[in-house]
């Protein structure tokens, strides 16, 4: 019996000392995995925290650890409100997350931890949106009868949907909220972003500060291949470097949001596989790039920073938007603008409208249709910064995803991660918006909703 206890007492002291080495590792050296959920988990919160003004362990719940990879449930967040920072962990203990507050930019993660080297704004000189706290509450609009029934249909709005509007000849017909929003909650528009930065470079062009075809980009590209790469092929997804777009583990794009300080550097220094315009790549790295190249235009930061918001944000009357930087200053242009769903929705209108708002021309004449016109090496599927069909559910590689819906043939798309989607239709004068927190698993398609809009307006005018 002794030796039986003896050998139970053995067995438990080795148990105890590997957990404890086991919890040493992940404190000194936590595997990339969970450094990148770590990161993410503090910026996720810290957006949602000083943008939107949203409860951090809502958000830790309903945003980061119901539709994220399963270590996301053992994350931990704790909020500093008065430094503006979030930290996050594993437990609260792995990972060394870290997100911080910028007045002006928005919050970053700040891999590593090196708070001195991160990126600060002088809020005094950057042009920025109205702080969500000061926002007016607005109520939602009345709608027509056919379209109150397929806003309250749940199956066309579908799962978790966080805010519908439609515009017809820029008036709001129909908007509705999921609980918890309303008109002025910033939504994060994930991908969407890429075409509010291709917009951003149509301004540029338009001041005579860039063009579509300057090549010669970025120091680090000069004496190579890469020197080829032209503006309008990052803009079409056609550089040709490396990037691997893939979301549930360590790939570029989650390395590159989540644990380098410096985004445009770690996409920039990609190789080159394909001769620049020969083939189409959809990466988020390439829209990174693509703010770093316009951010050069300028000779101050603050210039930079200040640009859209001055040229864009305010001419539309965008008081909610908030383009993100990263700890560096880099604008996020693949993924990081916060703004309202009618903001989000005035810009669609813009599009709409060929980039003209109340009389005044925003983007130069031609650049939203340049935007909407599908490049050769997507095989038509792909403009610059918009899609020509809407989100699919199945497989990267399903180019069908509009099939079996009755869609206007001129229908295009900007969409973004987990349901963010603005459908613009010219024939129809519409802009159907519609957000919430709906990842592909859901089998969720919005393509049903801007049919039954688009049905519900072409019977009232028959």
């Amino acid at each position: 019996m002794r030796i039986v206890l003896s050998i139970i007492k053995w067995l438990i002291g080795l148990l105890l000392v590997v957990v404890a080495g086991l919890a040493l590792w992940l404190y000194l050296v936590p595997p990339e995995l969970i450094r990148v959920g770590s990161n993410y988990a503090a910026k996720i919160v810290c957006s949602n925290v000083f943008l939107a003004g949203r409860d951090a362990e809502e958000v830790l719940a309903e945003d980061v650890q119901a539709p994220g990879h399963w270590l996301l449930r053992f994350m931990r967040v704790e909020v500093d409100r008065a430094e503006g920072r979030v930290r996050a962990g594993l437990l609260g203990v792995s990972g060394g997350g870290l997100a911080v507050f910028r007045e002006g930019t928005g919050c970053a993660a700040v891999p590593g931890g090196d708070l001195e080297a991160a990126f600060g704004a002088d809020a005094a000189t950057v042009e920025t949106a109205v702080p969500a706290a000061t926002v007016q509450r607005a109520a939602a609009t009345s709608s027509p009868p056919e379209i109150a029934a397929i806003l309250d249909d749940p199956a066309l709005a579908g799962p978790k949907m966080r805010a519908i509007v439609i515009l017809r000849d820029g008036r709001i017909i129909g908007e509705r909220y999921g609980a918890g929003f309303d008109a002025a909650q910033p939504l994060l528009g994930w991908s969407m972003t890429k075409a509010v930065n291709a917009a951003i470079v149509g301004t540029l062009v338009g001041a005579g500060r860039l063009g579509a075809d300057d090549g010669d980009l970025l120091p680090q590209w000069a004496g190579d291949s890469r020197s080829e790469i032209t503006v309008a092929h990052l803009l079409g997804m056609e550089s040709g470097l490396s990037f691997r777009e893939f979301y549930a583990g360590v790939a570029d794009v989650t390395r590159m949001l989540y644990l380098e300080p410096d985004m445009a550097a770690f996409a920039a220094n990609q190789p080159l596989l394909y001769e620049p315009g020969t083939d189409f790549a959809y990466s988020s790295g390439t829209s990174v790039i693509l703010s770093r190249v316009w951010q050069n235009t300028f000779d101050s930061d603050a210039a930079a920073l200040a640009w859209p918001y001055r040229t864009l944000f305010a001419p539309l009357g965008m008081d909610t938007a908030v383009m993100e930087t990263d700890v560096r200053g880099t604008f996020v242009g693949s993924s990081y603008m916060y703004a309202s769903a009618r903001d989000w929705a005035r810009f669609g209108q813009l599009l709409l409208q060929d980039g003209v708002w109340e009389g005044r021309r925003v983007l130069p004449e031609g650049w939203a249709e340049w935007m909407r016109t599908p490049t050769r090496a997507s095989g038509g599927e792909y403009g610059r910064g918009v899609w020509m069909q809407g989100p699919r559910v199945t497989t990267p590689m399903d180019r069908h995803q509009d099939d079996g819906f009755d869609l206007p043939e001129d229908a295009y798309w900007l969409i973004g991660h987990d349901g963010q989607t603005v459908t613009v239709i010219p024939s129809r004068r519409l802009v159907v918006l519609r957000m919430g927190l709906t990842p592909t698993v859901l089998a969720y398609k919005p393509q049903a909703l801007v049919e039954a809009v688009v049905r519900a307006l072409d019977g009232r005018e028959d």
